[in-house]
């Protein structure tokens, strides 16, 4: 026979007090990022990532040179996004940052990486925030469909494998993968081979 559970107190989602999330922007200065988004960062047209940069600099994103943004990016807060030169993101990458995501110099998201600047405590009856900010250092590569969780840094070259759960920092030049994400190998450059 199974015994029962202690009991304890229940989730009431009821009680959920958004007002500690820092929004930065007024709500019809969210609204209006919405309508540009939907039309030209998350289209599935293929915008010219140099009108796409413009557009995410307007609306308050700090970006470098030679970015690369492919179609149907979805950015929650692009005032709270930083890129610097030469980031590529996928297609269909979804940046939920609620909290900074900054992505360094030459880092790279594959297709359908979701950044998750946000989530909620488990442990509260609440059902309170737990965002922290996403740091994607210079050269590191997140592969296809990998999520990286609050407060994940993902240090120097290193790469996470296509499909994996980061909820911890990966180290610089290792490669990870798995769910959770655990190390695989290191990361080897052949520089020999530069075009």
């Amino acid at each position: 026979m199974v015994e029962p559970r202690m009991q304890t107190p229940a989730i009431d989602l009821g009680t959920f007090d958004s007002s500690s999330l820092d929004r930065e922007r007024s709500r019809p200065f969210e609204v209006l990022w919405w309508l540009f988004k939907l039309v030209f960062i998350q289209s599935a047209f293929p915008w010219p990532p140099s009108f796409k940069r413009l557009i995410l600099i307007a609306f308050g994103a700090k970006i470098g040179r030679h970015v690369n943004l492919r179609p149907g990016i979805n950015i929650h807060f692009p005032w709270k996004l930083r890129l610097g030169d030469n980031v590529w993101i996928g297609d269909r990458c979804t940046i939920l940052n609620l909290e900074p995501v900054t992505m360094q110099s030459n880092s790279a998201l594959a297709h359908e990486v979701y950044l998750a600047a946000a989530g909620h405590d488990i442990t509260s009856p609440t059902f309170s925030y737990a965002n922290k900010p996403i740091t994607i250092c210079s050269g590191a590569w997140i592969g296809t469909r990998a999520y990286i969780g609050p407060g994940v840094t993902v240090n120097q070259h290193a790469v996470v494998a296509a499909g994996s759960v980061v909820t911890k920092d990966v180290e610089a030049w290792q490669v990870v993968g798995g769910v959770p994400a655990k190390r695989i190998s290191t990361r080897n450059i052949d520089w020999r081979r530069q075009h």
